[in-house]
């Protein structure tokens, strides 16, 4: 009996001291997270608003923890591809995702996609973007009115770029397209940037786009007919508004990371703290105005609660838009 007895007392303290020690490696794995270089997949194309100044951020980010990130693009599906191949990999802090609150708002309500809110996890938010209507300066539309009056006399011959289907500059000229009765035809593309260049070479009629227009319009190459903010652009206080123009829409988007559901909480406010500090660096700050966004920031649940209300808000404006979906745009 007290061989037994004996023999029990062991087997316990050896179970209470391999469970300590397996509690204090998952402890102690966390607080020194990470360890190795970090996977950001950016769901954009090279050289939109959204991809540098992810780029940018990750790059003074990684100085506050101890590890560089390997970042690679995937703009196919204006996100969607991107947050698909994310969601599918280990929550453990290696793999994250940079998108747009788009990439959880708009674009799972647009169409089919292999992922869901739910399937992540955010970071955190840092920007809102500024966005606008804009034509080559050698157009015969001085104004919005002008090009809308045009599409009207003419069904089906102006086209416009935007990043992709869903997103807010899509819905913008859904908008107008639904209040004016008109007929404006999506020509959905990877990225700002690559939107951008079908209006520079001449592909389609306008773009829909962000902060890639700014230095263009500013050297006269386009023409600004109208801001989808809240407020006028400093950068172009003389374009009006699409709420001034009498179209009640604006553009609410917020650039953001995520990492995989399941990841741990301390992992996320590591990152998230991160990413907050980069923030403040002098060189992101220059970059942001130059790009004309606004800085702002929500935490990791706060986004969540964000994008919970935004889903509902904004789905009851596509419904309300019925905006043509992939295969539809002329309907």
């Amino acid at each position: 009996m007290r061989l037994g007895t004996r023999r029990f007392r062991l087997f316990a303290l050896a179970f209470l001291y391999v469970g300590s020690f397996a509690l204090y490696s998952v402890a102690w794995g966390q607080s020194i997270y990470p360890t190795k270089p970090i996977n950001l997949l950016i769901g954009f194309s090279p050289g939109g608003t959204t991809e540098i100044t992810e780029r940018f951020l990750a790059d003074i980010a990684k100085k506050y923890l101890g590890q560089p990130f390997v970042i690679t693009n995937n703009g196919g599906g204006g996100s969607a591809v991107a947050a698909g191949i994310v969601a599918k990999k280990p929550p453990d802090g290696y793999n994250i995702l940079g998108a747009t609150s788009t990439t959880f708002v708009r674009i799972p309500q647009f169409t089919s996609v292999p992922y869901s809110r739910q399937d992540f996890v955010p970071i955190m938010h840092y920007a809102s973007p500024q966005s606008y209507i804009a034509v080559k300066s050698s157009s015969p539309w001085k104004t919005l009115r002008e090009l809308v009056d045009y599409a009207r006399n003419n069904p089906g011959k102006v086209t416009y770029s935007t990043m992709g289907i869903g997103s807010p500059m899509h819905l913008a000229m859904e908008y107008i397209a639904k209040k004016d009765g008109v007929n404006l035809i999506h020509v959905p593309y990877p990225g700002t940037a690559p939107a951008l260049t079908a209006l520079l070479g001449g592909h389609v009629t306008a773009d829909s786009g962000s902060g890639d227009l700014i230095p263009y319009a500013q050297d006269g190459t386009l023409r600004l007919l109208a801001s989808q903010g809240e407020r006028r652009s400093r950068t172009f206080p003389d374009v009006p508004t699409m709420r001034e123009l009498g179209y009640d829409f604006i553009n609410e988007t917020v650039f953001m990371f995520a990492a995989p559901k399941g990841t741990p909480r301390e992992i996320v406010s590591k990152l998230d703290d991160a990413f907050r500090k980069s923030m403040t660096d002098p060189g992101f700050k220059a970059l942001m105005a130059k790009l004309e966004l606004e800085t702002t920031y929500r935490n990791s649940a706060d986004t969540a609660k964000y994008l919970e209300d935004a889903y509902v808000r904004i789905g009851e404006m596509i419904r309300d838009l019925k905006t043509p979906t992939p295969g539809n745009q002329n309907k």
